[in-house]
């Protein structure tokens, strides 16, 4: 019996980008079609097999120590970032001002799915969620470049709405308009 399940849920990409280099600036390009591979998009700075540790996983590690690269990717939902918007009172959320590496349309509570789903493309090309992204400062200096006073509303506007970080499982093409099909593990919800 499979471990994952297929779900009714197909969303669409509708962007894709890349972060060059995030200590010039967290701001990701826009691109049309990338070859994931196991180390995440090329050229992407978050990519990698391992990584330093970050805050995320403070509890677990030092700051600094070498892990795996679970954060490759940054994937939100442009119904999601459409409410970001909303809240912040800008007209539009542009993906590349929190670093995107995917928006996805038409996959409900986006940032919510459970840790664990994949992602995957009619290619083949799968993702794999490791859990919600949350919301930090950041992007405030990038957003306030192009939406004057208005990034520091991002965070909370962000809550529960940030999206996930995920980690290439399957290589393959990732193209604007590709539909991608959810995949949820098969167990109950955890209930110490």
């Amino acid at each position: 019996m499979p471990s994952l399940v297929k779900t009714e849920h197909v969303g669409r990409i509708v962007w894709l980008g890349r972060v060059p280099d995030r200590e010039a600036a967290l701001r990701s390009e826009a691109l049309k079609e990338v070859q994931a591979t196991y180390a995440g998009i090329p050229g992407e700075d978050h990519g990698g097999l391992t990584r330093p540790s970050c805050a995320r996983v403070v509890t677990q590690y030092p700051k600094g120590t070498e892990i795996r690269n679970v954060r490759q990717l940054s994937v939100v939902s442009s119904e999601e970032l459409a409410a970001i918007a909303e809240e912040m009172g800008v007209e539009s959320f542009d993906p590349g001002w929190i670093g995107a590496s995917v928006v996805v349309e038409g996959i409900p509570d986006f940032t919510h799915v459970p840790p664990s789903s994949r992602l995957q493309t009619g290619r083949g090309t799968t993702l794999t969620i490791d859990m919600e992204n949350r919301p930090c400062h950041l992007p405030a200096p990038v957003i306030d470049e192009d939406a004057p006073g208005h990034g520091k509303a991002f965070k909370a506007a962000a809550k529960d709405r940030r999206g996930v970080t995920a980690w290439v499982e399957r290589e393959g093409p990732l193209a604007v308009g590709d539909e991608i099909t959810l995949h949820v593990p098969s167990q109950r919800a955890w209930a110490p």
